[in-house]
């Protein structure tokens, strides 16, 4: 039976959130708030927070500064996830994805397909895998976020959730990078 086990410790880890937008500044950023709040409530810290534009390159840029700070273990999105012209968090994060989370857009689209119908279609949410960080990108509303915290994340970022989680895989997740990407 999946949920949490009470004899486990809780293991907090390093969260940074990062909401892309052309128009939101911290003080409005509604979606980021979520987040953050989330992600303290359920006991985790806040590693960084920032906002970008809806540009590639600076969506990229402070994604990778943060994979490469051990100080960070995983990287929540918001925004930048639809289809209009500025939307292009998937473009600038799949390609950077050492493995890719399938998985994590169909349940999303499952927990949002019960609350907004079809128009969950609108969504492109992804995750990821780059290097030992996991990174998830979120839609940017501030109902899509608490969706996805609170129908997936916390418990996949809990290491008490049974059967399995992310957590109690993070110490072999460099495994792939010590013996090469693989194939296929």
């Amino acid at each position: 039976m999946p949920g949490i086990d009470e004899s486990l410790s809780f293991v907090p880890l390093n969260i940074a959130v990062l909401t892309v937008s052309d128009t939101r500044a911290i003080k409005d950023d509604r979606s980021g708030d979520t987040l953050v709040a989330r992600l303290q409530e359920a006991g985790h810290h806040l590693a960084a927070r920032a906002i970008v534009t809806d540009d590639v390159s600076a969506i990229q840029s402070q994604v990778k500064a943060w994979v490469g700070d051990a100080g960070v273990d995983v990287i929540l999105t918001t925004g930048g996830t639809g289809f209009t012209g500025r939307d292009v968090t998937p473009e600038a994060l799949e390609p950077l994805f050492d493995k890719h989370m399938d998985g994590f857009s169909i349940v999303f689209h499952q927990i949002s397909f019960a609350k907004i119908g079809t128009s969950t279609i609108q969504s492109r949410a992804t995750a990821g895998l780059i290097g030992t960080t996991f990174v998830f990108g979120l839609p940017g509303s501030p109902g899509a976020c608490k969706d996805a915290w609170d129908g997936i994340l916390a418990q996949q970022l809990d290491y008490r959730y049974r059967p399995c989680n992310f957590v109690e895989i993070m110490p072999r997740l460099d495994e792939h990078l010590k013996r090469g990407k693989l194939k296929g």
